[in-house]
């Protein structure tokens, strides 16, 4: 049994370390966990002095080995036998100093033995930062931990290795009380693939599946208990009992609550000794290379990183189902489930692209069919439109045939069809991976999983001005006064309603440069500039307007860091929805602000001849000749597949440099030692520091309103979504597995507050849609004239044309669109038709609603065969775990 160390530290524990490379000083206590023939034990554990609240030392029983160890090529100490479950890693610049006449010249470390009286400020934080590091090793020593080090250096800089190992009694601790899962009984896997099921009832062969070799088994679960350990499988082997994954995280957890000074001022942590400086990196090892060996071996013979890299991380897999169990295995679930939702939501796309491609290919059929197209361009000079602006001219309404061919395309009575597709789409999808979810957290053992009492984050602890008792757990830690934090809260939201205001400011901009644009445009001698006038002003003004929402984007979230920083949130859950939060309302009016301006305010108030609104003494902006629609669909595809592009040449470039100036700074360490070949934490020192899955959940739940909200406008966009999602998937898991330092294994139980919002874009775009169809199409118009007038909308162009007002004398008899009288006024049929769009809007929200409450209804969250697997899992549970249990299970069928 683990009991507590003493905080008091022998004095022969603060030596300073030393490089286990030298020889002749026989066991001494400098070894972090004395090497004695090849086993790695703390000194703590040969101490026989009773601890400070008078329990017992702990005394592990080593047995030693008559021969040296062989030393084993992979992730373990110079034993061979020890794993490394984690490296602390820290840079050292060197001064030579002589030490008398030897073989070379020894490198004596700045901040090492500094005089006491010594005043410069740099001398004395590098001082402060050995001294943390120090305390913090000794103390880890008091936890248990094995450390072992390694030293890579050179003229100019060292750079310090520490590898840390936890053993078996520690990892047993730790696992009672972090509440790890322990297997009870294997069972077959379950085939969790519904396309795949598909499939073989329809006896299609599917050249999506691939066996992947050394799949994680499947068991039955419950809590690990110490006192109940013979009951679980695989507890004769101390070796393989813990996977890696869970050694990785008790040691991140001993880690995180190691202090490294006085507990009153919070120095707890190697988050915070990182964001100090006494460290630069603190990481897990990779499981060896991620190539292939050259020489030929057996599948299962591969390393879980090959395995991943080759039947999952290649561009040529980009077809084939996920490994999500191996990804799981390998990085936790919150980083599968990550993976999970982005593959099902890319599975979901496929429907959603071939219906909106279907609908746009109809389009193109049916443009020889629409009547108000052919009219306008067999109109010769019948229609001699009002001028665009109070310098243009007059101009004849056949001069924009080929944009009202064009502009048939995304608006006519397909899309309609596909917006309402579309909103039933978005909240079954949503429903369907609430199932997938509690799918998944029961097959990886996160159903009950609640994340436990967070500790206070490093630097809510460093800035926290008073300490007081927590109220769960007992324990004194810092504390912040809550109405300090909600005014800085309303102060932080104050500057968010500003950064909004500048958003709006940069919109109007755009506004303004359009309108310049299309000015110069028309003013030109060019025929075909001054009919395309409108459509090159909107293109240009959106790739303006792009480059702006990418700009601003990046300012912001710099901004919302420190804002969320200086709120001093307690946990880092309550840190990360709050920074989600702001990110996410401001990305939201950054990159729909425009659409949403297009798709309903755009043209609304324009005015009439002789009465026209304006803008800074600009006239208000009127849809272009084809129509809102396909000005709001070339601004969506500007924005959307360009965001993606560049997205994606980011994620491709940005790590490479990354990693290539780490490999440099490594390089240069190591000069012109060829012979010397990188070792597994060298090698994953040269990584990039993996960033997290923020900007991959906000890239694509960002995706997921241009494909929901402005569905009715661009029936590509889920085509689109699709195919860059292909993509992603592979820069994912290449950046994961060949280019980030492995993460440590977080649990979850589900994607967290992404799905909330998620959910509220689904619901939002219903009523986007709704408005879209109604105030934006000229869907309803079309329909109320055929109900009312001629059922082949013969004579539609010129009803919607009205004449200009009487004492207009510039052009007199020009023409305008709108339903208005001669006098400017709203026609009957004006009035008519905002009756139907009214009612359109309400009929349309409450049949959707109506039917997305029903397949919430008819739709379980949890599937009735997983609620049979949850009960059959809670009696085995109860079977193990039970006082007058005397035999191990047996399986009951």
């Amino acid at each position: 049994m683990m009991l507590r160390k003493s905080s008091e530290l022998l004095k022969g524990d603060r030596e300073v370390l030393l490089d286990l490379n030298g020889g002749g000083d026989a066991q001494t206590a400098d070894t972090y966990g004395s090497l004695q023939n090849g086993s790695f034990i703390s000194p703590r554990y040969f101490s026989g002095a009773a601890g400070e609240d008078g329990e017992d030392s702990v005394y592990f029983h080593c047995p030693t080995r008559s021969n040296p160890p062989v030393p084993q090529l992979g992730n373990y100490f110079r034993d061979g036998k020890t794993k490394i479950d984690f490296v602390l890693v820290w840079e050292v610049r060197s001064r030579r100093k002589r030490r008398g006449k030897g073989k070379g010249e020894a490198l004596v470390e700045e901040g090492e033995a500094i005089p006491t009286g010594e005043s410069s400020r740099s001398e004395r934080r590098k001082a402060q930062l050995q001294q943390w590091r120090e305390k913090f090793v000794e103390n880890l020593e008091a936890a248990g931990l094995l450390m072992e080090k390694e030293e890579t250096a050179n003229e100019k800089k060292t750079i310090h290795f520490l590898k840390v190992s936890a053993p078996w009694d520690v990892m047993v601790y730790y696992a009672e009380e972090l509440c790890l899962r322990a297997p009870l009984q294997a069972q077959p896997h379950l085939d969790l693939n519904t396309s795949a099921q598909l499939l073989r009832r329809l006896c299609i062969p599917n050249a999506m599946m691939e066996s992947v070799p050394n799949r994680p088994l499947d068991y039955y679960t419950c809590a690990f208990r110490k006192s109940k350990l013979n009951r679980f499988l695989g507890c004769d082997d101390k070796e393989t009992y813990f996977t890696n994954t869970q050694r990785h995280r008790i040691v991140q957890e001993i880690l995180a609550r190691t202090p490294y000074g006085k507990k009153k001022k919070a120095e707890i942590g190697v988050e915070r000794l990182i964001d100090g400086g006494a460290y630069t990196a603190a990481y897990p090892l990779h499981e060896g290379p991620f190539e292939l060996p050259r020489y030929e071996v057996r599948p299962d013979e591969l390393n879980q990183r090959q395995v991943l890299y080759h039947y999952w991380a290649r561009w040529g897999r980009w077809y084939k189902y996920q490994p999500l169990d191996h990804i799981r295995e390998y990085f936790g679930e919150k980083i599968a489930l990550y993976f999970a939702w982005l593959g099902f939501y890319t599975a979901w796309l496929l429907p959603a692209a071939v219906v909106g491609t279907v609908v746009f290919v109809s389009g193109i059929m049916s443009m020889s069919n629409n009547t108000p197209a052919e009219e306008i361009c067999e109109s010769g000079a019948n229609y001699l439109m009002c001028p665009l602006c109070r310098t243009c001219e007059a101009w004849n309404m056949s001069e924009i045939c080929t944009l009202a061919k064009l502009g048939y395309l995304f608006d006519h009575p397909g899309t309609v069809f596909f917006s309402v597709f579309m909103s039933f789409w978005a909240v079954t999808f949503l429903e369907y991976w609430k199932r997938k979810t509690a799918t998944l957290a029961h097959h990886w053992d996160c159903m009950d999983f609640h994340e436990e009492e967070e500790r206070p984050r490093p630097e809510f602890a460093a800035m926290a001005p008073t300490m007081e008792e927590n109220p769960v757990t007992g324990v004194k830690e810092p504390y912040f006064p809550e109405k300090t934090r909600l005014s800085r809260m309303f102060t932080g939201s104050m500057v968010i309603i500003m950064m909004l205001c500048v958003v709006m400011i940069f919109l109007v901009t755009v506004v303004m440069c359009r309108g310049i644009i299309s000015v110069m445009m028309f003013h030109t001698q060019s025929p075909v500039l001054r009919t395309e006038a409108g459509t090159i002003a909107n293109i240009l003004s959106s790739i303006v307007n792009l480059g702006l929402i990418l700009l601003m984007g990046r300012v912001y979230t710099a901004l919302a860091e420190q804002l969320t920083k200086w709120e001093m949130h307690r946990t880092q859950t309550q840190y990360d929805n709050a920074f989600i939060f702001k990110v996410f309302i401001f990305q939201f009016v950054n990159f729909y602000s425009s659409p949403f301006y297009v798709a309903f305010f755009k043209g609304r108030f324009v005015g009439y001849p002789t009465n026209y609104g304006t803008l800074f003494g600009m006239r208000n902006e009127d849809c272009g000749a084809g129509g809102c629609l396909i000005e709001l669909a070339q601004q969506l595809f500007i924005i959307m597949v360009g965001k993606q592009l560049i997205n994606n040449i980011q994620e491709f470039i940005i790590p490479k440099v990354k990693a290539w100036r780490q490999k440099r700074t490594l390089a240069e360490v190591l000069g012109g030692k060829t012979s010397h070949e990188p070792r597994r934490w060298e090698e994953d020192y040269q990584l990039v520091e993996c960033e997290g899955l923020f900007e991959e959940y906000l890239e694509m739940v960002l995706q997921f309103g241009f494909i929901t909200i402005f569905v009715a406008a661009f029936p590509l966009a889920p085509l689109f979504a699709l195919l860059n999602n292909w993509v992603e998937i592979r820069l994912d898991a290449h950046k994961f597995v060949c280019e980030y330092r492995r993460p440590v294994a977080e649990r979850a139980q589900n994607i967290g507050v992404w799905f909330n919002i998620l959910d509220a874009l689904s619901h939002l775009s219903v009523i986007a849609n709704a408005f879209l169809i109604a105030f934006t199409s000229d869907f309803l118009p079309r329909l109320l004239y055929q109900y009312k007038f001629h059922n082949h909308l013969n004579g539609y162009v010129n009803f919607t044309l009205a004449y200009a007002p009487l004492n207009y004398t510039e052009y007199p008899m020009c023409r305008y669109k709108a339903f208005r009288d001669n006098s400017g006024n709203h026609t009957l049929f004006y009035w008519e038709l905002l009756a139907v769009r009214l009612g359109f809007i309400i009929a349309f929200e409450h049949v959707v609603f109506f039917v997305l409450r029903a397949i919430d209804w008819i739709v379980p969250d949890v599937p009735e065969s997983l609620e049979i697997k949850i009960k059959r899992e809670r009696y085995l549970a109860k079977q193990a775990l039970a006082e007058n249990q005397e035999a191990l299970l047996v399986s009951g069928g």
